[in-house]
Parts: C-alpha cells; structure tokens; sequence
C-alpha cells in the first residue's frame, strides 16, 4: 500500500509539473479612434489618423457654432446631413486597408478634410487557424511527462520490499 500511495504522489508531481497556458496573441483588440471638430469650427482633429483592419474611427462632436458631416471621397462612409451635434462611427474591417480622404460638406473649400489610413492585419486571410500554445506553458503535462510518471510509477511498484 505505501508503494501505491507512493507511486501516485510521483505521477501527481510530474503531472503538474508544468505552468498555465500561454496563447499567442495574433491580433490585438480593436481600438476606436475619435475624430471631432477644432476650436476654429473649421478643422478636424486629429486631421490624420492611422488604425488597423478591424478598427473603428467615431466621428463626434457637439454644440458646434456651424453644422459639420464627415463623407469619405469614395462614399465608404458617410455621417449623413451636417448637424452642429454628430455621433457617427465607422469599423474599417478586414480587407479595407488603405487610405481613405474624407471632408465636412459645407466646409471642403476652406480645407476642412482629412486622411484615415488603414493598415492591413496580416493573417486574416485564415481566421479558423487555432491560436499557437507555448508547449512549455501548457496546463497539462505534455506526453513524455506522463509516461514518465507512468514508467516511474511502475518501477516503484515492481521494486522488492526493502
């Protein structure tokens, strides 16, 4: 019996020999960028932003003295009618990298317009690929320390008494 109990404290040990889980982080989180209107009432600010695939640019502003919009020059996205309180986002997802120019409607002739680049996020083209786990890491005992623990528990237990 002291064998046995022996044999399996041995395995419990080399079973949980090994630390959490790590994954591998491929894409970070999505982040949200806000584009509003300068103390001129004629500006945007930031007036060039530059994101990533999957990211959201929110265009906000409120109580303005004039009303604004943001159209992209393609009409990818466009806020709507100028209004003097806007609330307007846009996610630029995967496959939309590149450069986008955008302006306020009313206030284009006077330089009111700006630039979104969006960088591409490589490796979305295969979304069903399994995040990559550090073997080092894992939470479970890798094979060879299982069989390890099962040889040395068999060789404990078929040793004579001594």
């Amino acid at each position: 019996m002291k064998r046995l109990v022996i044999a399996l404290i041995v395995c419990i040990v080399m079973a949980s020999s090994s630390t959490s889980t790590e994954v591998d982080s491929v894409v970070s989180e999505p982040q949200t960028v806000v584009v509003s209107v300068d103390s001129t009432n004629l500006r945007f600010t930031p007036s060039s932003v530059t994101i990533d695939e999957g990211d959201t640019v929110n265009f906000i502003w409120g109580g303005q003295a004039l009303p604004h919009n943001a159209v992209e020059v393609d009409e990818t996205f466009d806020s709507g009618e100028p209004e003097r309180d806007v609330d307007y986002s846009f996610t630029f997802e995967f496959g939309m990298a590149g450069e986008y120019d955008f302006f306020c409607e009313p206030h284009q002739s006077v330089g009111m317009e700006g630039t979104i680049t969006v960088n591409p996020i490589a490796n979305q083209s295969e979304p069903e690929d399994p995040p990559v786990i550090q073997e080092e890491n894992a939470p479970f005992a890798p094979i060879y320390l299982t069989l390890g623990a099962i040889a040395c528990a068999g060789f404990i237990l078929r040793r004579p008494n001594l």
